[in-house]
């Protein structure tokens, strides 16, 4: 069965313009084995684009547009994404902006190319034999004024290559540059007013600083709150905002001090590898392993928990993905899970990569994407995916009624 595209238009009165799901669910549907699950979403196909919270835009969309541009993000929010992402570092002058890490700008800008490439941590080296070319830019290398003429480009370097120009490129091959003109590189208050225009709500990540805490007088608890206050200024609504860190003590200082944004705070979960006096390592499918506990965590005030998506799902006996241990126990504790990140794996020929590990098993073709989704959804109970190209997630929760 081939599913015929849906509508390309339609129209929300309260978020404005849609752009439509585009060809790429009624591809992923086409790839499907035959079931129940594609017989439900190909009886889909004719209906309307909505809104919904369940489809969360991962750095805007990344698949095919220069990641926290204002390009990408009107792309997520024309496919239907209900909450866009803003990852929020800082810059010399301790202004907020958003890149998805404080050390990514010589993979995810011009800066190598530009006169500013003099001021980062770490100049273009190029590859010679075994040794792979290398750079290393900060947002903190550099003031505001600054950051804001840089051009971002899609995430990407050839490690091959011994010019700069060569190592600007190395795109993958399922991702493209067709959309990369001159894109608008933003600052966190941008977004805000941005998402805002766009009728959005906000997932802002406090990302981890890359250089020694405090920076000069500039504490992390300075850091977080500076992130609060910039919706406080702009007059949003704090249960439209899901803070987001991967540092569980952000979380608890926005518990604690600013709990109004605190309620929907969300600890992003990365105990797979890292570990600390206070949490971690744990393995998902080992209840013995969980430091904190789920229950402890939501005693602490955390409501929100957001695993990769591979953590929350594992094969039984018979081959089948079930919920593991950890999306069990999350849920008994009362916590509501986000999983990440959706179509950051290119095909899925190859059992997914990273995002998929714990299934791969069971993973063959792209059309396990909803397959995959499904399982989150409906045993699971996620409350909202994360995705590279939001329009896949919200046709299935617009189908499925998310």
């Amino acid at each position: 069965m081939v599913l015929a595209a849906a509508p390309a238009l339609a129209q929300s009165e309260s978020t404005g313009q849609l752009d439509g799901y585009g060809p790429r669910p009624a591809y992923l549907i086409s790839k499907m084995a035959d079931g129940p699950l594609k017989d439900t979403l190909a009886a889909c196909s004719a209906q309307q684009m909505t809104r919904t919270d369940f489809s969360i835009g991962h750095r805007g969309a990344p698949l095919m547009f220069p990641e926290h541009t204002a390009e990408a993000n009107r792309a997520a929010a024309g496919a239907g994404a209900g909450i866009l992402e803003c990852d929020v570092t800082f810059t010399a002058d301790h202004e907020l902006v958003c890149r998805h890490a404080q050390n990514d700008l010589h993979t995810t800008t011009n800066i190598l190319a530009t006169d500013l490439a003099e001021k980062c941590t770490t100049g273009f080296t190029p590859a010679d034999g075994d040794t792979p070319a290398s750079a290393e830019c900060r947002t903190s290398d550099i003031t505001l004024a600054e950051f804001q003429t840089l051009t971002p480009k899609m995430d990407a370097a050839d490690s091959s290559a011994t010019t700069v120009e060569g190592y600007l490129g190395g795109v993958a091959p399922w991702r493209t540059t067709l959309y990369n003109e001159n894109p608008q590189i933003l600052t966190h208050a941008e977004s805000i007013a941005l998402f805002q225009s766009l009728g959005a709500k906000f997932t802002p990540e406090l990302k981890s600083a890359s250089v020694a805490m405090p920076d000069g007088d500039f504490t992390q608890e300075d850091y977080a709150q500076k992130l609060v206050d910039e919706y406080v200024t702009a007059g949003v609504d704090p249960s439209d905002v899901w803070l987001q860190s991967f540092d569980l003590s952000d979380v608890k200082y926005w518990v604690e001090n600013t709990p109004d944004f605190g309620a929907q705070a969300v600890y992003l979960d990365d105990r797979y590898e890292a570990s600390d006096d206070d949490e971690g390592p744990i393995d998902p499918n080992d209840p013995t392993t969980f430091m904190p506990t789920m229950q402890e965590l939501a005693d602490m005030g955390v409501n929100y928990i957001a695993p990769p998506l591979w953590m929350l799902l594992t094969l039984n006996d018979a081959g089948d993905m079930v919920p593991s241990a950890y999306a069990e126990q999350a849920t008994e504790a009362g916590l509501n899970i986000i999983a990440w990140s959706f179509e950051r794996s290119g095909p899925l020929a190859d059992g997914g990569g990273w995002y998929f590990q714990s299934v791969a098993d069971t993973i063959d073709t792209d059309g396990d994407y909803y397959e995959v989704l499904d399982i989150l959804a409906q045993d699971v109970g996620i409350t909202g995916m994360f995705s590279d190209w939001p329009a896949t997630v919200t046709y299935y929760a617009n189908c499925m009624g998310l």
